[in-house]
C-alpha cells in the first residue's frame, strides 16, 4: 500500500469551503487518493439501524423558494441517483404515475444507498435534480401531484 501524504493546504481550503457554504462534509478525490473533511466534532458514531426514509422525506418542508404542493424534499445530504445503476432506465420520468411507497430515486450517503419513496400516489410533474447531483437536507427533489 502506498503512503498517502496529506496536503495541508488542500485540507485547509476544503475546511474553508465548508465554513463558507455551510456544508457539514466535503470529499475530494484525485488519482485514487481521497480526502474527506467533516465539520462535526463527533469522534465516534454508534451503528444505527436503517429505517425507510419515505415518512421523513414527506415531512421535510420544501425550501421557501420552491413552494409547490407535493414537493418531495431530500431527507439527507448525499448524492441523488435517478436510476438503480449506471445506464439503467430512471426510476421515474415527468408524467409517470407513482404509487405510495414506490422508489423514485436513491440518495447515496456515506456509501449507503438509501431508496427514497413516494410519500403519496400521484403523477410526477417536475424533477428538480439531475442524476449524480449532490443534494442537501431539505432540497426539493421532485414534485408529485
Amino acid at each position: 500500500m502506498s503512503k498517502f501524504d496529506v496536503d495541508d493546504v488542500l485540507v485547509r481550503k476544503l475546511a474553508k469551503l465548508l465554513q463558507e457554504t455551510g456544508l457539514t462534509e466535503i470529499e475530494y478525490e484525485n488519482n485514487g487518493q481521497r480526502i474527506r473533511v467533516n465539520s462535526s466534532i463527533s469522534a465516534a458514531v454508534p451503528a444505527v439501524p436503517v429505517t425507510p426514509v419515505a415518512a421523513v422525506a414527506a415531512a421535510v418542508p420544501a425550501k421557501s423558494d420552491q413552494p409547490a404542493a407535493g414537493t418531495l424534499s431530500s431527507p439527507m445530504v448525499g448524492t441523488a441517483y435517478m436510476a438503480p445503476e449506471p445506464g439503467a432506465a430512471p426510476f421515474v420520468k415527468v408524467g409517470d404515475r407513482v404509487s405510495k411507497g414506490q422508489t423514485v430515486l436513491i440518495i447515496e450517503a456515506m456509501k449507503v444507498m438509501n431508496p427514497i419513496q413516494a410519500p403519496n400516489a400521484g403523477t410526477v410533474t417536475e424533477i428538480q435534480v439531475q442524476d449524480g447531483q449532490p443534494v442537501e437536507f431539505g432540497e426539493p427533489l421532485l414534485v408529485i401531484q
